[in-house]
């Protein structure tokens, strides 16, 4: 199961208006609560190798209400920019190694599926694709900085 199956799951199971679900399969084990009636806790997502470790993408915690990775920018001044948030929580790196330039720089292009940056979570380094085309408008987060699920990375003119 890999980490977009996952998300998507995610997002069924915070449609769907359930409380708690689990999902054990041969290399996994998966439990997703919702919030409760007090709307005190929010969904999360945990992985645990079962029997023989298969390697698998991390999962970072959600939120009940639609996690997405692309969203629109609610302030007033990036309104007309799309922000790409981060997918999972870990280290950001805008570089693939130390001596390679970064992926991307403000005012480069970009098309859906370029490598924007890659996070490292759980010693597995993730790269994160852009799903939008655009230009780069703004880099929100340092090299080698923690992020959180959900974190604004990059602001992207569409246009």
């Amino acid at each position: 199961m890999d980490l977009k199956e996952i998300q998507n799951l995610i997002k069924f199971v915070a449609k769907s208006g359930a409380s708690e679900v689990k999902l054990e399969m041969d290399d996994i084990k998966i439990t997703i609560k919702t919030a409760s009636e007090d709307g005190k806790e929010t969904t999360f997502v945990q992985q645990i190798p079962v029997g023989n470790p298969v390697p698998t993408q991390p999962v970072a915690p959600a939120a009940p209400a639609t996690p997405s990775a692309v969203e629109t920018s609610a302030s007033e001044d990036d309104s007309k920019y799309i922000t790409i948030k981060s997918p999972i929580i870990g280290t950001l790196y805008r570089k693939p190694s130390p001596d390679k330039p970064t992926f991307v720089e403000v005012g480069d292009s970009i098309k859906e599926g370029d490598v924007l940056c890659i996070i490292e979570a759980m010693k597995l380094f993730n790269e994160i694709e852009s799903e939008v085309s655009g230009k780069i408008v703004k880099i929100l987060v340092d090299e080698a900085s923690p992020v959180e699920f959900d974190q604004p990375l990059f602001l992207v003119d569409p246009s």
